[in-house]
């Protein structure tokens, strides 16, 4: 295995940043005011992966000094384009609920701003959108639409056009107003223009990369892997396997990482204080499955690289989970049904499979979720849970408010787990996974918000074979 090194969304790395203007040094006296040019050691991007995925949300500019954080505010930088929600103080090139005087001015964005994503997808009326609303095996209208028929138009196997851009995280950023110093220095505003040099993705960067080449099949696949940050090979750890949609393929390494939270929200610091795993998400260089169910090789591949990372790592193979949406949901259903030992659960997000080869799923621990306004996804799940109800196996089933709140769908998990069944089925509600005017499909709105979820990711990581 090879490893591939990258950092998402960096439009180059550096040490310092060049602020135009002669470098002074600090006045005498520390309650005169000093030029702030030769104060300034550079300025990093934030980055933080969201459900409609990555988005560029804070700048950190670094000081020579410790800079007096209750002298900040909103006024004090403006960043070009961008709406400044918070500014504090902190040590390092960090958020932080409360700020900490330190050499770093964070400088918090509203994810929300137009030129915040840095996942861009193609539309298919030629504009651009956030998120993954490009057409995908499940989702073939390629206009945002929820669907077509099978084959009409969408990505077959084998395709390799990219259907997103992971677009660099840079910004530029102006100090308007007086930093002040914890020594009592006053580094004046200027309107010298700072853009960033270095770049922070938040979980992002705690993946490695790698490539795969598979001697059953002759595939090479790239692939990211989080390690767990206190691996101990004499412990015995799960593994998530996630796939991305189709519109992530031949973008990059790092692509399923950043098009959404679907392999990210596993490696979240949260979870993994809950739940250690390794996180395994590769990235296919082209479509592996399309609505005619004869997936490429990649498939297969998929399953050698599953039992490879096991092989090498200290990973518990009763307890190797798998989840996708889109193309990968679909992966996730047929690699259950080809390999029925392989997993202990899915967490199945927006996919479908045809009914009659469905059997060994009642055997399974499954999650599904889907949107009802999905006119593929919806119809072919609720035939693949009826075919399993027929084999015997109980379904639970419950039907969900894309828009509700964290504590909500706690309540809706919980409620659902409640039936005690093998199976959970929970269908969003008609128009609740699509924010108005946003252009986002059903289908692709369901992923938004499915992994945004911790109540399913944390059934998900109990199963075991």
């Amino acid at each position: 295995m090879e490893r591939r090194t990258f950092i998402a969304g960096a439009a180059a790395a550096g040490a310092a940043a060049v602020v135009g203007g002669t470098a002074l040094g600090a006045a005498a006296d520390p309650n005169e005011t000093a030029s702030t040019a030769g104060h300034v050691r550079g300025a990093t991007a934030i980055t933080k992966v969201f459900g409609d995925g990555q988005k560029l949300i804070a700048v950190a500019v670094e000081y020579d000094r410790d800079i007096d954080g209750s002298t900040l505010s909103t006024s004090t930088f403006a960043v070009t384009g961008r709406t400044v929600t918070k500014v504090y103080a902190n040590r390092t090139a960090a958020l932080a609920e409360r700020g900490r005087d330190g050499r770093f001015a964070v400088v918090e964005l509203s994810p929300d701003d137009a030129t915040a994503a840095l996942w861009v997808t193609q539309q298919g009326g030629g504009g651009t959108s956030t998120g993954s609303p490009s057409p995908s095996p499940s989702d073939t209208s390629g206009s945002g639409g929820s669907g077509g028929a099978p084959g009409a138009g969408g990505p077959k196997v084998g395709d390799s056009t990219p259907g997103g851009t992971i677009v660099a995280a840079t910004a530029s950023v102006v100090q308007k107003d007086t930093v002040r110093t914890t020594h009592g220095a006053r580094y004046a505003a200027t309107g010298t223009t700072l853009t960033t040099s270095a770049v922070v993705n938040l979980i992002v960067d705690d993946f490695q990369q790698f490539t795969f080449d598979d001697p059953a099949t002759g595939q090479s696949l790239r692939y990211n892997l989080f390690i767990p940050k206190d691996y101990n090979p004499r412990r015995r750890y799960p593994l998530v396997l996630f796939m991305h949609d189709a519109s992530v393929v031949n973008v990059a390494t790092e692509g399923p990482l950043v098009q959404g939270l679907g392999a990210v929200c596993w490696a979240s610091p949260e979870d993994q204080a809950k739940h250690e795993s390794f996180v395994l998400a590769p990235e296919y260089g082209s479509v592996v499955i399309d609505d005619d169910y004869a997936p490429s090789t990649l498939f297969d591949a998929t399953a050698n690289l599953v039992q490879a990372v096991t092989e090498q790592y200290s990973i518990d193979e009763n307890r190797r989970y798998t989840t996708g949406q889109s193309m990968g949901a679909m992966m996730s259903l047929g690699l259950n049904i080809r390999y029925p030992d392989l997993f202990a659960a899915a967490f199945i997000v927006a996919g479908q499979w045809p009914a009659e080869q469905v059997a060994p799923l009642a055997d399974k621990n499954l999650w599904i979720v889907v949107s009802q306004d999905d006119d593929k996804a919806y119809p072919g799940e609720n035939a693949i849970t009826a075919a399993i109800e027929d084999a015997g196996t109980q379904v639970a089933t419950a039907v969900w408010d894309g828009q509700s709140t964290t504590a909500q769908f706690a309540a809706d998990v919980r409620n659902l787990k409640a039936q005690k069944a093998p199976v959970n089925y929970a269908s969003f509600l008609t128009g609740t996974t699509v924010p108005s005017g946003s252009g986002t499909s059903a289908h692709m709105g369901t992923w938004h918000i499915a992994y945004t979820i911790p109540g399913i990711r944390d059934w998900i990581m109990r199963q075991s074979e």
